[in-house]
């Protein structure tokens, strides 16, 4: 059980964080930090010793605000009730530095306190841990200002000087006629505020015995210490000696306080008078309602459709669609509910009435740099689609009703396509909608139903509008590339009206069938091929493409916004979890080759649980205690003031306060650290290393190729075998018809350059002779298809027919002809930032190619060697270590 004493102690107490003691005030001290409740136990319960105050300090109180306990003991301030006390209370403003003896830290006291006299002391259960909590209970007694501080053991201790007047200074202050009347003002202005609460409350009756019998200058800082005021206030008052300084102040905080709670009493007035009023037109309604009922003449239908009118009138809808909405009105009121068109007619009606037709989102002024600073703190590298974002808002800016472009962003998953529209949302001050078209094979969802079939509804366009409410958002038309077509229709053909800035202006949704404007609406898209996308529909945008990102990118992002976002939305911080940025490099090279950075964010998440685990079960959580004793005292209303993470905790007791619950918090003794080890343990055995590409090319007959699909550029293997057989081509790996086209071509030169490679002795002879060709791509269950691969597949026949092995350190793209010419193909930016993340050091691009390399990061190519090929045999000089196989006399 707790134990609990009454005793003459004395504390003082110093102004901390938001709070400050004035005489006649109670305040409740909660001591938990070992040198506190060691304070307490030798100040406290032991004998005084005059002219000493024993003090605690309080570390770095700027940064952490945390609340000091001064227990002192002290020979030099006087009361009017003969006892003489002094304490101490540490703050954080308006401080000054003093000298403190044997002492390394330098600490900040506020120059001036209030004295405190000990009302109850209580000391709590002891913990298992042998922890004690100490409680004090203390009342404010005078002012006081500390002259000397000085260490006495574990804490400190202060001497003091009152900067109470004598009582003959105090008979000559209370002669004053400026005094008297500040006495007057402030008693009169004090009477009022107490009526006021009378007749509020029904309490006062003790206060006003306070006016008649406690001095003036006391009554001040009683009154004052009730209120909520700022701590730059209260610590005017504290430092406020002078009496008529210190009425002044209070009287005018009194007066302020009464002017509030009139104010207040006056809007309460105003609401119950509007209350009053609205209950008496219900109370009528519900009377003429009953009696309609007793007649068997009740309208409230009628009611409704007279609101919806009114509904549709503020629409603000255009004259010739405003006539529409009439006719349809008219048709509705001559229906009875029960019949089966009413409901569609009205659902109709009430669509018509909800639309934006002219409410559009006040656009801001267009900040570009705020724009530009917004997009690098959302978005880390792509500087080209930055600076064309930044050239759409430009022109916006300069003309805002300009016709601008339709942007597309294609790019693999997680490159940031749809957060990029949501920042040119916000850049524009529009409201954001995101319209999903993936796996849409309906046209009905983009233009609606007729309104003929049950269940009709508009399309998803209109469905949008509805729900921003304003006619001129930024609508997001994510995945267009993954429609279909179907016996319902061909929802990329009705997107055809939908971004031609000559059609959208009267959009026709079957559902609504009457014309809308989507001429205001920003259309934003996201594709991650453009191959799917019809050309008519390709021809209304512009394709701006989101490569995938660098290793250097990745990891800066991970940095930046996965891993703060990741640790918010497990519930932890860096103080749980630590993950150093080689770590990082390890994931992004061991469990990611990805374009984007999803899987990065799976892994850094995986990592997140981990941590969650071993905080939630491990660790144990530390509640702060909750025991508050209620002190009934007039006017005190101040909350309850805790310092987390303080030393000392100092609470002012409200006039009735209730037991606080305080959430118990996680405490660890140390932060996680990801390690390898944890990695392994976490995450699993590596998916990636760098040997893979040796191991893979260890034979001859396997040759390195760049390819591009919808996640991003990838690496793919080739390989090819021979075998007895009748001189047949086999090809496996779920092929495309242009693949398999390009492996035929790809034999057929080989065969007919077999003599001048040294593949065969002289020009009659059939390398195919008595054996057939297999050739095989790896990831078998990945369908394959495109014209990029024909150099990669005449290097693995050359390597096979030669039996020598092409580099390792070296992968190809590009497609040939018959007469051996390389020809350009497309994705190289991909293909390279592919061959980047396997740790490939040399890429044989075709010539013609050689403009695309403007787009791959400078930090890529530093680190790659990029060869340029025209003709097939300059590919062959470049993919054999030592040169082409026929410069070594190689045969069959």
């Amino acid at each position: 059980m707790a134990e609990s004493v009454e005793l003459p102690g004395r504390l003082g107490i110093l102004p901390f964080r938001n709070k400050v003691l004035l005489p006649g005030a109670i305040i409740r001290i909660r001591c938990t930090s070992p040198s506190s409740v060691k304070l307490v136990e030798q100040e406290l319960w032991q004998r005084e010793e005059k002219g000493l105050i024993g003090i605690l300090p309080v570390r770095d109180a700027a940064e952490t605000a945390a609340a000091a306990v001064v227990p002192m003991v002290s020979q030099g301030v006087g009361s009017d009730s003969g006892e003489r006390s002094t304490r101490v209370q540490v703050g954080t403003s308006d401080s000054q530095r003093l000298d403190v003896k044997n002492q390394q830290e330098n600490i900040q006291w506020h120059p001036r306190g209030v004295a405190a006299r000990a009302l109850h002391l209580s000391r709590g259960v002891e913990k298992p841990s042998g922890r004690v909590t100490y409680t004090v209970i203390l009342e404010g007694l005078c002012r006081f200002s500390v002259q000397e501080l000085s260490t006495r053991g574990t804490y400190y201790t202060a001497r003091i000087s009152p900067l109470e007047m004598t009582k003959t200074e105090m008979e000559q202050v209370e002669q004053d006629p400026d005094f008297i009347t500040l006495s007057r003002q402030f008693k009169a202005t004090a009477m009022e505020l107490i009526s006021v609460l009378e007749q509020k409350q029904k309490t006062g009756g003790r206060t006003k015995v306070l006016l008649e019998t406690v001095p003036v200058h006391k009554l001040a800082d009683i009154f004052v210490a009730s209120f909520e005021i700022s701590f730059e206030e209260q610590l005017s008052m504290l430092d406020s000696v002078d009496l008529k300084v210190r009425l002044s102040k209070a009287t005018e905080i009194v007066d302020r306080h009464l002017q509030s709670i009139r104010v207040a009493e006056k809007i309460t007035q105003k609401v119950e008078g509007q209350l009053s009023k609205s209950q008496k037109e219900f109370l009528l309604r519900q009377q003429m309602r009953a009696i309609k009922e007793e007649l068997g003449d009740n309208d409230d239908d009628e009611d409704d459709v007279a609101a919806l009118e009114r509904k549709m009138q503020s629409a603000g809808m255009p004259s010739n669609i405003w006539k529409h909405a009439q006719r349809e009105l008219r048709r509705l009121k001559k229906m009875q509910p029960q019949q089966p068109g009413y409901n569609s007619s009205r659902v109709y009606l009430e669509l018509l009435a909800d639309l934006p037709w002219q409410n559009t989102s006040e656009e801001l002024e267009l900040d570009l740099k705020a724009a530009k600073e917004q997009l690098d703190s959302d978005h880390y590298g792509l500087v080209k689609v930055k600076q064309r974002i930044i050239e759409y808002l430009a022109v916006r800016k300069l003309k805002p009703d300009a016709r601008g472009p339709v942007l597309c962003f294609v790019g693999p998953p997680g490159v940031g396509k749809t957060s990029l529209a949501s920042s040119i949302a916000a850049a524009l001050g529009r409201k954001f909608v995101r319209i999903s078209l993936g796996g849409v094979k309906d046209e009905a969802d983009i233009r609606g139903h007729r309104r003929t079939y049950i269940g009709s509804m508009p399309g998803r366009l209109i469905e949008g509008l509805k729900r921003v409410a304003v006619c001129n958002p930024v609508m997001l038309l994510d995945e267009i590339d993954k429609t279909g077509v179907d016996v319902r229709g061909d929802p990329a053909s009705a997107l055809l009206e939908v971004l031609d800035p000559e059609q959208n202006r009267t959009f026709n949704d079957h559902y609504l069938n009457v014309p809308f404007d989507l001429s205001k609406v920003v259309f934003v898209a996201t594709a991650n091929r453009v191959q799917p996308i019809p050309p008519p529909l390709l021809d209304r945008m512009e394709v701006i493409e989101l490569p995938g990102y660098t290793p250097e990118e990745k990891l800066k992002i991970a940095m930046r916004h996965l891993i703060p976002r990741v640790l918010d939305q497990h519930g932890l911080s860096s103080e749980f979890l630590q993950i150093p940025e080689d770590m990082v490099k390890l994931v992004i090279q061991r469990y990611t080759r990805e374009a984007g950075v999803r899987n990065l964010e799976r892994n850094l998440a995986a990592l997140a649980r981990a941590a969650a685990v071993r905080v939630a079960e491990q660790e144990q959580a530390v509640p702060l205690s909750k025991d508050v004793h209620q002190l009934g005292s007039p006017l005190l209303e101040n909350r309850l003031a805790d310092a987390d993470g303080g030393e000392v905790e100092m609470e002012v007791i409200p006039m009735s306060v209730n037991n606080h619950e305080i959430s118990n918090t996680f405490r660890i003794a140390s932060p996680l650290v990801v390690d390898e080890a944890m990695l392994e343990k976490v995450l699993g055995p590596p998916r990636f290393d760098d040997r893979e590409t040796a191991e893979r090319v260890a034979s001859p007959g396997v040759s390195v190729g760049l390819v591009w699909t919808t996640f991003g550029g990838e690496v793919q293997f080739v390989e090819a075998t021979a075998m007895v057989g009748n001189g047949e081509l086999h090809l496996t790996g779920q092929l495309g018809d242009v693949i398999k086209e390009s492996a035929q071509i790809a034999l057929t030169w080989v065969r007919a350059r077999a003599a001048d490679l040294n593949l065969a002795a002289s020009e009659d002879i059939n390398i195919l002779e008595g054996r057939d060709i297999h050739i095989h791509f790896p990831a078998g269950a990945v369908p394959k298809d495109g014209p990029s691969a024909g150099v990669t597949l005449v290097t693995a026949l050359v390597s096979l027919f030669s039996q020598r092995r092409v580099r390792a350190d070296t992968a190809m793209t590009g497609e040939i002809t018959l007469r051996g010419l390389v020809l350009p193909v497309g994705g190289v930016k991909d293909k390279i930032l592919a061959a980047h993340r396997y740790g490939i050091k040399r890429v044989i691009l075709p010539e013609r190619n050689l403009k695309d390399l403007v787009e791959v990061p400078a930090a890529v190519l530093a680190n790659l060697e990029v060869l340029l090929a025209k003709r097939m045999e300059d590919v062959l000089e470049q993919a054999f270590e030592g040169g082409c196989p026929w410069r070594q006399g190689s045969k069959l």
